[in-house]
């Protein structure tokens, strides 16, 4: 089976927020795997995991000094999407992700937001894939029906 979106969570301590990724790729239909790999101990495992992958796209969770976004970066060309993981200082794993030297970018989403991370990687691949353009419109359809019936419930009051 091939796979659109590989998520790599740096320890499995992040897979709370991994479950919020991929439950958000079940819903479109985008195939993906799940893995974990660090950056420190497993360098060698981690360049192979992203060098042999199909995917389009990388989803990368992790916390503390958060080098796991910025690694995948450095051995593709492909997007990579970083997701800082909360902890006692939630800082460091955001400015990790979001302050990459020059010329190797990451895209980061806020906080355990795994789903955002799910949400930006469907939109990567809608630009060259019309089933997942329909369904991230669906989505957006439902979640403003949503947003619509919580309005209602205030307004019947």
């Amino acid at each position: 089976m091939s796979i659109d979106v590989l998520i790599i969570m740096g320890s499995k301590s992040d897979e709370d927020v991994g479950k919020k990724a991929t439950k958000l790729l079940k819903e479109l239909d985008i195939p993906y795997k799940i893995t974990v790999a660090s950056a420190h101990r497993t360098p060698k495992w981690l360049e192979h995991l992203v060098e042999t992958s199909e995917a389009k796209v990388f989803i990368t969770i992790a916390g503390l000094a958060a080098a796991l976004p910025g690694a995948v970066a450095a051995h593709t060309i492909k997007p990579v999407i970083g997701v800082p993981v909360s902890g006692k200082v939630n800082l460091d794993s955001i400015l990790a992700i979001v302050q990459m030297p020059p010329g190797i970018p990451v895209a980061a989403v806020g906080l355990d937001r795994g789903d955002n991370a799910a949400l930006l990687a469907a939109e990567i691949l809608a630009v060259s894939d019309d089933n997942v353009a329909r369904k991230l419109h669906d989505y957006r359809t439902k979640q403003e029906e949503k947003v619509k019936a919580d309005a209602e419930s205030f307004l019947e009051d």
